[in-house]
């Protein structure tokens, strides 16, 4: 008997028709003969109109005080797939994330998760029951209860399957895999049938959206075979597995993009041994996480700094770029948030050459100008005008030839 663990997310069980839906996709896998637990998110925007009724009342809200208040919706969601599960025949029980012995830290909003309780888990499904758990939430050692943060519901499915050391973890989402780019881009874009762990977190933090990064790197360290498919047909997604050597032959697997980033650019700054430190330091201090960094070869003894961060955190970032400026004497701070970041992904960029060529060449017969550049092992990302990224995405995949189904 095969353990399967599923997450809906909020657009799935959205109305009380998607949740007789979800009940039903539930049920199927039970009755194949599976113990089935079964994730879900608030029902559609309730977590972002409860967040907006908080803010009509203040705009600084107590972190923990929003916990007690969004956590109630994953209760609302939970419940009404239980009552849809066993209005159709079958035992079903729904638990909070606390109920189900998920604890986390301290951190109010964005807790990450130190250990799970398995026995409530395992007792229920012993007993027959198809479990339903609220994503997004634990609770701490003090019994205060938190929430997850971003992509909070799919850490909490695949950190399940890793304690009830699961078959497979099935994401089910509004599309139905994972995709060589995005198709409302790129309408020729392929499906792919599988991916490693290490080229769905470089795609998750470079701005696809099918899964968040954490509960990938959850599901890397302890092997949970996750499974991204659409929660409106049954047809198979993509698996996002350990790297195999097969993968090694195709030298990209997926463009991606991210409209969601700003580049500061500190001019003018005396060159000297841990300038960069002092200045990065203070970011990381502060919680401002950068990205890509490009320092100019120094001149009459200044230089300059670029980097990314969040647009969220650009306010921020450009208070402590000032700050350090007019510690170190630098000469200008100015910044961009018409910029963008594409990227190109693939385990066989390791084994293969003229990857960053290849790229380049696709931008430049677009006559894309190139701002700044980062590499990994697995990974080209290039900084764009952020009015260009439509062309680059469709440039670079054609030039990849990524429409093209892989050969065996």
């Amino acid at each position: 008997m095969a353990v399967i663990v599923q997450k809906f997310g909020g657009s799935s069980v959205a109305d009380p028709d998607k949740i007789r839906n979800v009940a039903r996709i539930a049920i199927g896998e039970k009755e194949r003969g599976n113990q089935v637990v079964v994730v879900v998110s608030a029902m559609g925007k309730t977590t972002d109109n409860l967040l907006k009724l908080a803010h009509e009342i203040t705009s600084d809200p107590d972190p923990r005080e929003i916990d007690m208040l969004i956590s109630t919706g994953e209760q609302i969601s939970i419940a009404m797939l239980a009552i849809a599960i066993q209005s159709m025949g079958h035992p079903a029980r729904s638990f909070t994330g606390p109920q189900v012995g998920i604890l986390t830290d301290n951190a109010h909003r964005k807790a990450k998760i130190v250990h799970i309780n398995d026995s409530v888990l395992r007792r229920e499904l012993n007993e027959g029951r198809i479990v339903i758990v609220a994503g997004f939430q634990g609770m701490t050692m003090d019994n205060e209860v938190t929430t997850l943060g971003r992509g909070g519901s799919d850490l909490t499915a695949v950190a399940l399957a890793a304690a009830l050391k699961a078959d497979v973890c099935d994401i089910y989402t509004d599309v139905d895999g994972v995709y060589t780019a995005d198709p409302r881009i790129v309408p020729n874009a392929r499906k792919l049938d599988r991916i490693s762990y290490d080229e769905m977190l470089e795609l998750a933090s470079l701005g696809a959206k099918v899964l968040h990064s954490r509960c990938v790197e959850v599901g890397k360290n302890f092997n949970v075979p996750i499974h991204v498919r659409s929660s409106f047909n049954l047809v198979p997604g993509t698996m996002v597995v350990q790297e195999v050597k097969e993968m090694e032959d195709i030298v990209v697997s997926g463009v991606a993009y991210n409209r969601a980033e700003a580049k500061i650019s500190v001019l003018g700054v005396p060159d000297r041994p841990g300038i960069a430190a002092k200045l990065f330091g203070m970011l990381g201090d502060r919680g401002v996480v950068v990205d890509m960094i490009i320092q100019n070869v120094g001149s009459s003894g200044l230089n300059d700094i670029s980097f990314t961060v969040s647009k969220d955190d650009l306010t921020e970032a450009l208070k402590i770029a000032d700050e350090f400026a007019k510690e170190t004497g630098a000469r200008e701070v100015i910044s961009d948030r018409n910029i963008a970041k594409v990227s190109v992904v693939g385990v066989g960029m390791k084994s293969h050459s003229n990857v960053a060529a290849t790229m380049f060449k696709a931008l430049a017969k677009n006559n894309i100008n190139i701002q700044m550049i980062s590499t990994s092992e697995i990974k080209i990302s290039c900084l764009i005008d952020e009015k260009d990224v439509d062309v680059a995405v469709r440039a670079i995949h054609d030039e990849f030839e990524l429409q093209e189904a892989v050969k065996s």
